[in-house]
């Protein structure tokens, strides 16, 4: 695998890339970046598909605010194929048989340079079977009209635009990430499931009944029609208790943090603290728990969708019956509890699916938080190198990498660990109960998470531009 890297290594190096800033970006510019980005992303979400026949199916429509995608729109696939590709990576990584030394310039290099490639890769795996399973249909109006009534041309121009927007979106996360403030896909979630949250609060559309879906003009119009609200409302008050109680709980998971005293070596009473979160992680495992069992339920569509239902079959997006069916997440009350809704499954067979969505977060969120902090330089021997190359050091403890590594991994592997359990947990309860508009439990606990350490880190480069010697004294510079 070395051999090959190493020979691949001039193309990885010439992949296009955003440019870096040479010197330090202005905290005003960098929201002016952010806040072009989302305009742009918000944009992009409303350029529909050029051939797409209107009556066509979503692929991903059960994870659709996570993937911060839009169905039908040129952003069709969102943050899936970033996602994906990291999710690639680090199993590759994380067993040994990736050799990239991510802590050097030419690591970093290399890494970003496959990273891209494997995203271009996705983009294709994940757009083609949306056409070739017959999810997307071209409208043979336009097909009829602008290229005498084939088919396959106005599929492959659906296919190029969805092509073209998933390397958008890419370049968007990067711009964000080197310009901006925080990162691209955090930014596209929150900006995805926002939207969905404000639609479940104030949509006065009709769906399911004769009253609205959104939870104040339902709760109004039950109340003028002297209706039911235990019939009615019901499942609306479930899930708006559900949504502020996981609001309330991210808030305070994200406040509370093991601190590790710092002091500076040469410059006596220069004292800090290295804050060891209980979501050490972040949330970001879960995005990818989440996407893998995306990918796995496309598969299973895709296969059914051509005739092929060894892996079960599917109604739409709903898998009916087979492994499929027990690998698919729960996103709400009606699709567990078989005592209020005949849900077509014997009771051992729903308690089965439950078992393996809670087994599936849970493991899934402590395994790919592991592997993320080893990725993103989070681990006990990067965080110890990088304090020990800021001058700082535990007091009491000698001035060693080797030391500060040790005395860190009494903190870090389990709190990691840990910190992965308590979200796959509190993820698989928040969809059990449901939240607010077409939002998953994930959905919101991401939204939370990303918002609150977007603030956090808001807050620190407003320090930062108030002190410039802080970015020095940070690495920022």
């Amino acid at each position: 695998m070395g051999n090959l890297l190493d020979r691949m290594e001039p193309l990885l190096a010439a992949m296009p890339a955003v440019k870096t800033p040479e010197g330090h970006v202005h905290f005003k510019n960098k929201l002016l970046w952010t806040l072009a980005i989302l305009i742009l992303y918000f944009a992009l979400t409303n350029i529909p598909l050029f051939g797409l026949e209107p009556s066509n199916q979503d692929l991903f429509a059960a994870y659709r605010a996570l993937l911060a995608g839009a169905s039908g729109s040129i952003v069709q696939l969102g943050i899936g194929p970033i996602v994906t590709a990291s999710i690639v990576l680090q199993l590759l990584k994380g067993a040994d048989i990736l050799h990239i030394d991510t802590s050097e310039t030419r690591g970093q290099v290399m890494y970003m340079g496959l990273q891209k490639i494997l995203i271009l890769i996705m983009i294709v795996v994940e757009a083609a079977p949306n056409l070739v399973g017959g999810y997307m249909v071209p409208d043979p109006v336009i097909a009829s009209t602008f290229f005498g009534g084939n088919l396959f041309a106005v599929s492959f121009i659906i296919f190029l635009q969805i092509c073209i927007g998933g390397v958008l979106i890419f370049f968007m996360d990067e711009v964000v990430t080197k310009w901006g403030i925080g990162s691209g896909v955090g930014l596209f979630i929150i900006a995805g499931i926002s939207q969905a949250l404000v639609s479940g609060f104030i949509n006065w559309a009709k769906v399911t009944d004769q009253y609205p879906t959104g939870f104040f003009p339902r709760l109004i119009a039950i109340g003028l029609d002297s209706g039911n609200y235990l019939t009615y409302f019901g499942k609306d008050l479930l899930a708006f208790v559900t949504t502020i109680i996981i609001f309330l709980i991210i808030v305070y998971v994200e406040s509370t943090r093991i601190e590790i005293p710092l002091a500076h070596a040469q410059v006596r009473g220069a004292r800090t603290r290295f804050p060891v979160k209980l979501i050490y992680a972040s949330v970001l495992p879960m995005i990818l728990v989440r996407v893998l069992q995306a990918n796995i339920q496309m598969l299973g569509m895709f296969l059914s969708n051509i005739g092929i239902t060894v892996l079960g079959k599917f109604n739409g997006s709903t898998p009916e019956d087979g492994i499929m069916y027990f690998l698919a997440p729960i996103n709400g009350p009606t699709q567990w509890m078989w005592w209020m809704n005949d849900l077509g499954h014997a009771p051992w067979e729903v308690l089965l699916r439950l078992g393996v969505d809670i087994t599936f977060m849970v493991v899934g969120g402590a395994i790919f938080a592991l592997f993320w902090i080893k990725t993103a330089g989070l681990d006990s021997k990067d965080v110890a190198r990088q304090i020990q190359l800021s001058g700082m050091s535990i007091p009491g403890y000698r001035r060693n990498p080797q030391v500060l590594e040790k005395y860190l991994d009494r903190y870090i592997p389990r709190v990691t660990v840990i910190g992965g359990v308590f979200i796959g947990i509190l993820s698989v309860v928040a969809n059990l109960f449901g939240v607010i508009g077409s939002v998953s439990g994930t959905g919101l606990l991401l939204t939370v998470s990303i918002t609150y350490r977007l603030y956090e880190e808001i807050a620190s480069q407003q320090i930062m531009e108030m002190y410039p010697f802080m970015r020095t004294f940070f690495g920022k510079e």
